[in-house]
Formats: C-alpha cells, structure tokens, sequence
C-alpha cells in the first residue's frame, strides 16, 4: 500500500533503517545473535563477538531463508545463473532466452509473470499436476494467457551443469521416469523457507516446522494450563517477555504489510509487560 509501481525488499529495508535511526535507534552490525539466557526478570543476549546485551524484553524478528534444493550442480552454480527467490537485476540478462523456475506457490507465478517480459520462454517446474493447490486463481489464470510460460508438470531436476556459469539443466519427467536436457540462461528456485532459529535452540517453544509459537499456540502445545497460569500476550513466546513477530512466528501469514503490522503490536505488547513486572 502507497507504492503505486511497487517498492523492492532492499528498498524497504534501507528505508526502514534510516528512518529508525533518525529516530534514535542503535544498530549493532554486523553482530550475531549466539544465545539468549534468561534469568528472574532478565534476558541476556549473548553475541557472536563475545559481549552480551541485558534487556527486560526482547522481540524475535529473524525471518526466514530459502530452503536449497539439493542437486548436483546447485550448490556451485548459486549466484551464477541460479538463484533463491525472484533477482530482478538479473531479468534483463536473460532477455529472449529460455530459463526456468521451479516452485509452485504464488512466489514462483508472479516471478514468472516479470520475468516474461524478458526471458524467449519461462519455464514452471513442478512435481504436482497442478498448480491448483498451490497458485491463487488470478496468477494461474494470468499464466495461461501468457504465451512464453509454459508449465512442466510432474518434473523436477537431477542436474545442473555449465562452466562457471548456469549452461543446462537435466530434468525428470516423474511419470514416465525420462530425463531430459535443457538449455537454461538462469534458475529461479522458489521451494518455501525456513525461520532463522537454530541459534535459539530449545528452549523457546517452536513448531514442527521450526517456527516460534506464540500466545495460544503455547498454550496448546503446553497441553495443559495450571491453574494460576499467566497468560501470554498474543505474540508473546512460551518465555515470558520474550516475543516474535513477522515470518518467524509460527502461523505468520508472509506479508510484508503483516509483519510490519505485528512488529508494532509486538512493541505494543512490550510496553504492557513492561507494566506487569
């Protein structure tokens, strides 16, 4: 919303940055997160240059990062010619040759909508028939009335090959077992994600997915509530005072304006456990 021609990640990121720091902010850089402790009222954030940071309350903002498809040839082709989510600055690189994306979700359709605008063909891999259970009904409609992109169902890649950079791909029909090469000028992976929370550990309540839970989700997954039990704010993890917000957050519903909105209800929340203690 108020961004007419649309506004990129990295864009909205600096913009956020440079608002937050006229805004008194500090910002610790680069600095990694090893370790949160807590003790009584305290929580102690240990970091990777071996300082700590003390706080009564902390918010938990880590996001996500693409999950890595495990071919051979993905890994030492990464950045040269396959790339994890839709890289723009390299669209007009491919003009009016063939590349391909693999994923079914509407990430990948709205790739391969921009990137029809450049590419001679757009291929969509999938390993379903179908993009029906996965694709909003207006960007599967938008992909059939678009002559270049053409959907390979039931496929997935064996390999990927090219000398320093992205050159074929083998494929898999996964029917009738078959394999295929094709010339690729670029690979645009786009197979979910996974939340930035190994460094947490367990000792935060997480899914099965390694999301974080908050509010009633801790509840449940506590299974039972003793009787003078507090109850946790709604975007509050099973530590109190510690709280997640945004693609982190188990049951976050991956948007931008989303997760900007719970990162304020997040500091809402701060500010009335704040009171509590």
């Amino acid at each position: 919303l108020g961004f007419p021609k649309g506004l990129s990640g990295s864009d909205l990121a600096r913009r956020a940055h440079t608002q937050a720091s006229r805004l008194g902010a500090e910002f610790l850089s680069p600095v990694e997160v090893t370790q949160i402790e807590w003790k009584d009222q305290y929580k102690h954030i240990h970091l990777s240059n071996g300082k700590s940071l003390q706080s009564k309350a902390v918010v938990i903002t880590s996001g996500v990062n693409y999950r890595k498809l495990e071919k051979p040839g993905i890994a030492e082709l990464s950045g040269a010619g396959i790339y994890y989510g839709a890289a723009s600055t390299e669209a007009s690189s491919c003009s009016n040759r063939p590349i391909f994306i693999v994923g079914g979700g509407n990430s990948a359709g709205q790739a391969a909508m921009y990137l029809s605008r450049f590419a001679s063909i757009v291929h969509i891999l999938i390993r379903r028939d179908s993009l029906g259970s996965t694709m909003s009904a207006y960007l599967i409609e938008q992909i059939e009335n678009t002559p270049n992109i053409q959907l390979m169902p039931c496929s997935e890649i064996t390999e990927a090959q090219g000398d320093g950079k992205l050159e074929h791909l083998k494929i898999q029909d996964l029917i009738t077992q078959e394999i295929t090469e094709y010339a690729a000028a670029a690979l645009f992976i786009f197979i979910g994600a996974k939340p930035v929370t190994d460094w947490i550990g367990d000792a935060i309540l997480k899914d099965s997915k390694g999301f974080l839970l908050t509010g009633s989700d801790v509840l449940r997954a506590k299974k039972k509530k003793e009787a003078n039990a507090r109850q946790s704010f709604s975007l509050e993890t099973s530590v109190p005072g510690i709280f997640a917000a945004g693609d982190v957050r188990s049951g976050a519903m991956n948007r931008v304006a989303s997760a900007v909105g719970e990162g304020a209800m997040a500091i809402s929340y701060v500010h009335q456990y704040l009171e509590e203690i």
